[in-house]
């Protein structure tokens, strides 16, 4: 009779795992996050050159 080494039933971690294609609410969710982002940037980018502040 063969006995399990202590690693037997553990995954191996050199093999990726397969993983499904990101789907279209993953990349609307993505795209309106980055959007969000970059225009936060500008904002802050944008206020000292003309004074404003959004008020």
């Amino acid at each position: 009779m063969a006995v399990a080494g202590p690693g037997a039933l553990l995954p191996r971690l050199d093999v990726p795992l397969p993983r499904p294609a990101p789907g279209a609410r993953w990349a609307l969710t993505h795209m309106i996050e980055e959007t969000g982002r970059h225009a936060g940037h500008a904002y802050v980018l944008r206020e000292p050159i003309d004074g404003t502040t959004g008020r």
